[in-house]
Formats: C-alpha cells, structure tokens, sequence
C-alpha cells in the first residue's frame, strides 16, 4: 500500500501536514493507498512557489517550454502501463480501456501542445497597433475522478505552453495518478515551481486554492453545482474562471437512421467508464414509430456487455468510483422506478458475484418523458433512459429542453441530414453518425454545463492574456 505523506512544492517533495485519507479501490473495497491533505501552509507554499516562478517561466523561450511539454509526454509514455492500472485501482475503469482512454489519449493531447507553445510568439498588426500574447499568470486547477489524466492534461499542457504556473489539487477519490505526473514532470526538469501538487477535498483545500489571492486565473472541471460554489469564491479578485461541468447529453435519432447501428453506439456510449463521463449520451430520442424496435435493440446491446473484475480484458464494465456513487445511483434509478418509468434491464439489484464492489447493473428505461427527473437530472451512471418523439420539431426540442448543453449526438440516414440537425441542438460539441472525440477540436458547454473551452487552440486561448502596443 502507497503512504504519500509529502506534496510536490516548488520542485520538491515537502509534507503535506494535513490528515491522511484512505484511496480505495472499488472493484474490492481495499484500501490501496493513504494519501495526507494539504494543510494552510503547504496550500500557501504552492501558491507562493508558483507565484515566485511565473515571470522566469512566462519568459522562458517558447522553443525551451515546447521541448519540457515534450520530455513530459515521453515520461508518460515510459509509465503508461503503471499509470493505467493505478487510474484503473484508484476509480475502476477496466485496465484494457484505461491504456486508450485514460492514458494514451490524453498523453496525445498533451503532445498537441508541443507545436503549440509557438503559438504565445505570435504578433499581429493591425493599422497602428501590435497585438502580442502573454500567459495570464498563476492558475489553480481542480481536476475530477472519472478520467482523471484527460482531465489533468486538458488543464496542464495548454498552460505550460502559454507559459502559466499552477497549483493543482486532484480529486481526493482519485489522486495517485497526479503523484506519478509530479515524479514525471520533475525528472523531465521542469523549474521549480512551474507545477505544484496538493491534495484534499473541495472544502478544505479546493475552496480556498480557488479564492486565494495570487491566483489569476481557476480551471475546474466537475458538477455543475460545486461550479457555481466555484466561480463565487473566484469573484471577488474577478479571476478568470473555465469551467466544464455537468451535462444531460440528448442522441437523435431518426427514423430513417440504420437504428441497429445507432442504438449500439448509444448503449456503449452510456455504459463505457460505468456511465461516468460527464457528456455521456444518457437521453436516447427515438421516433415513436420505430421506439419498440428501439427499446429491444437497448435492451439485448445492454445485456450483452459484459461486467465484471477490471483486471479482466472481457469485462466492458467496471464498478462505479466509490460506494457512495453507487449509493448515489441507485437512488436514481429507484426513483425512475418510482416515477412511472418501465425498467427494461438492469435495476436495484447487484451483479451476481459481484456483490463485493461497488458495482451497479448496466440499466435501460423506458417510457420515458422528459419531465421526469431521470431524464433531467445528471445521474453519473450506467442509466439510459429512452424517450419517443413524435417529428422532427419535438427532437429538437427535447433536446433543447435541459439547462445543460455540453454534448448530443444525432445519427440519420447521411452525414448532411445529420449536420443539419445539430445545428439545431444547443451543446457544444455533436457527434454525427458515431463520429469519435478529437484532441485537436475545442471541447466545453453551453448552460449550466460550463464555460470556456478546453483542447485545441481554444484550449490555449483560456490561458492567454492580449497586448495591444500602439505605435506612432
């Protein structure tokens, strides 16, 4: 068992002296580390590091910070393995899907900002005036457990690249994976102070990393009600704040779609990660004359997913992250129980022999409408709720009417059918006809599920300042 007594700070490993907490691996219910809070006075050492770094890192050339962001994503890659099965004991993803979506597609990210760094050089004219780019300053970030390095990566690499410092405090349910960066980025000879590491809750140390006064600038990623505790405790100094939030994602489908392919690409959708991604496609639109065929297809995609040990290779789905999300979710779907909904799959009960974990029954409802609280509320589970619709129009507004808008999906008979429609969902980003994510495009929501963009070059943007000199 890990103990982790110290934190990252100013390019050194210093105590933590905070209270220790149990990491513990949900699959069992074993606790596989103990990890100590920060207290005040490491929270103010890693501010005041990153404080005393940024004008040297902020000036340092931009070919210098591309080569560390670069040395960075090798000494990833030389830990893939050991970072894919510490995120898989620390929050359950099954490891074969860990190497890909938690590992080596975020370090792909990461490596998108090597080129990018160039990018802080650029100088436009414009009539009279030269517009420059310069790194907004110290950032705090608040990184969540359900994928942990993407998100992490999502916030580091572009504020590397711009030449912002940072403090970052990991999710207290998932942190090991940000021990094994800080190892990386300081044997990768990263200055001092650049990057810091804290540990704890939201409470403690969250709250007051985001209030703090020599912090520039917050990038948070988790629910949207902690987002708003959030931006209240950046107002005061009007920090800048992105943020990317919850999300209740609708897929359309319509009726002259292949429904088969569809529906398969729904299910996994939902389900992949135990339904623990925030833009999952957890609202299934699905036109009423074919929503029976719907409802069957859902309900053998879901039933032949395979759940079980995430150490396993046949096994699609793991435990949820801790027994309270799984607590948690089962409360939802005995509400959708309770709210008339028809449970088609899934439901209360624990997966034979698998009592043990924190493990939850992959669940399809039916009958669905989009009042219930199932279908309007982020449950953060392996929960599809499918619901009918009569024509195009009502798609549309159903899925438009959610305070969120992080992501949808549309799948139709060809591509341009299905461009037109997602011009009409309000989310930010679509998938058409199972199109994949793209490191390389912006991501973020509309609503309540957020602001400001991560990935890409807007993903650089959130972490830059423009200059404006005006010449005689």
């Amino acid at each position: 068992m890990q103990i982790r007594e110290m934190l990252y700070i100013d390019g050194q490993w210093q105590p933590a002296g905070g209270p220790a907490r149990d990491v513990i691996n949900p699959a069992n219910g074993e606790v596989i580390a103990r990890v100590h809070d920060a207290d005040a006075d490491a929270l103010e050492r890693a501010v005041q590091a990153a404080r005393n770094a940024f004008y040297d890192w902020s000036c340092t050339p931009s070919a210098d910070r591309a080569a560390l962001i670069e040395k960075i994503c090798q000494g990833l890659e030389a830990r893939s393995e050991e970072l894919a099965l510490t995120i898989t004991q620390e929050m359950g993803m099954p490891l074969h899907l860990s190497r890909g979506w938690q590992v080596a597609g975020p370090i792909s990210g990461m490596r998108s900002y090597v080129a990018r760094a160039a990018h802080m050089d650029q100088v436009d004219e414009v009539n009279n005036s030269l517009i420059t780019r310069e790194a907004i300053g110290v950032c705090a970030f608040i990184t969540p457990w359900n994928v942990p390095l993407h998100q992490l990566v999502g916030k580091v690499a572009p504020a590397l690249a711009a030449g912002c410092t940072m403090v970052l405090k990991p999710s207290e349910i998932s942190p090991l994976h940000a021990f094994i960066f800080a190892e990386v980025a300081d044997e990768a000879g990263l200055p001092a102070g650049v990057f810091n590491l804290v540990s704890g809750d939201g409470v403690n140390v969250g709250a007051p990393l985001c209030s703090h006064k020599e912090v520039d600038m917050v990038s948070f990623t988790g629910s949207t009600r902690a987002g708003v505790s959030i931006a209240q405790a950046a107002a005061p100094d009007l920090k800048r704040v992105c943020q990317e939030l919850g999300g209740k994602s609708p897929m359309l489908i319509t009726e002259d779609a292949d429904l088969a392919a569809a529906v398969e690409f729904g299910v996994n959708d939902v389900m992949v990660n135990s339904g623990q991604i925030c833009c999952s496609l957890t609202r299934m639109l699905v036109p009423q004359s074919r929503y029976d065929e719907a409802v069957a297809l859902a309900k053998s995609c879901a039933e032949n997913l395979v759940q079980g040990d995430p150490l396993n290779d046949s096994s699609f789905i793991g435990p949820m992250s801790s027994q309270m999300q799984k607590e948690r979710v089962l409360e939802y779907i005995k509400l959708g129980l309770d709210e008339g909904a028809t449970l088609v799959t899934g439901g209360l009960d624990s997966p034979e022999g698998l009592e043990g974990g924190a493990y939850v029954r992959p669940t399809v409802f039916a009958n669905v409408n989009n009042e219930m609280r199932i279908a309007r509320e982020e449950i953060f589970g392996p929960v599809l709720s499918l619901i009918p619709y009569q024509d195009e129009a009502e798609a549309i507004a159903i899925a438009n009417d959610t305070p969120y808008g992080l992501a949808a999906a549309v799948w139709a008979a060809d591509i341009p059918a299905a461009q037109r429609l997602s011009r009409r969902i309000r989310a930010g980003q679509i998938s058409l006809n199972g199109g994949g994510f793209n490191y390389e495009a912006p991501f973020g929501g509309f609503g309540q599920s957020g602001n400001g963009r991560e990935w890409g070059d807007a993903g650089l943007d959130e972490y830059i300042e423009l200059k404006s000199l005006q010449l005689p």
